[in-house]
């Protein structure tokens, strides 16, 4: 079910209409004023996920004034799946208080074009010259603890961001995710 046409340098694949448990659809085009936007493939019952999710509510909190946005997308299905239905979304990011969309891939396509295979899954694009569109700069995990996050010693996400709101070079592009895999039909 995975393609790999994505790699470091590519443009976002572009997505439009996903129901938000916010009630409201989103599209990627909404936050083309951002300096960067982080894509998390993500669902409610991976217990990586779950491990992550405070360390991604802190991540906006820090980063969303500095004109980074992360938008966590579930793609699993949700037939075999029932934890990863819409309505359970809506009621996870309430109970979580997520701070950042959290978007329903029904259909799977967007999972498909960005090549996505685990939960979570991190893909960092950062906003092109002259308002050319985000390009892909970093892809893999948080970070290299997920069950501790004090014992974290490898902040790659964090590191690639610093570097794109800083204007040098992204220490380490690409990291292999960890998690569970994305729940296709």
């Amino acid at each position: 079910m995975r393609s790999d046409t994505l790699h470091i340098g590519s443009p976002a694949p572009p997505f439009s209409g996903l129901p938000g448990t916010d009630g409201v659809p989103h599209s990627l085009s909404e936050f083309s004023s951002s300096q960067a936007v982080i894509i998390v493939f993500s669902c409610n019952h991976c217990p990586y996920v779950q491990a992550y999710e405070e360390r991604m509510i802190l991540f906006q909190t820090s980063y969303g004034p500095r004109g980074v946005q992360l938008i966590a997308i579930n793609s699993n299905d949700a037939k075999n799946y029932p934890e990863d239905t819409f309505e359970e979304m809506v009621k996870r990011a309430r109970e979580r208080k997520f701070n950042f969309p959290y978007l329903r891939d029904e259909d799977q396509a967007v999972a498909e074009a960005y090549g996505a295979t685990h939960t979570p899954e991190f893909f960092l694009f950062a906003a092109g010259e002259g308002g050319s569109g985000f390009r892909l700069c970093y892809r893999g995990k948080m970070d290299d603890n997920y069950q501790n996050p004090s014992a974290v010693k490898e902040r790659y996400l964090q590191d690639a961001v610093d570097a794109i709101l800083s204007g040098t070079p992204i220490p380490v592009p690409e990291t292999h995710s960890i998690g569970c895999t994305i729940k296709w039909k």
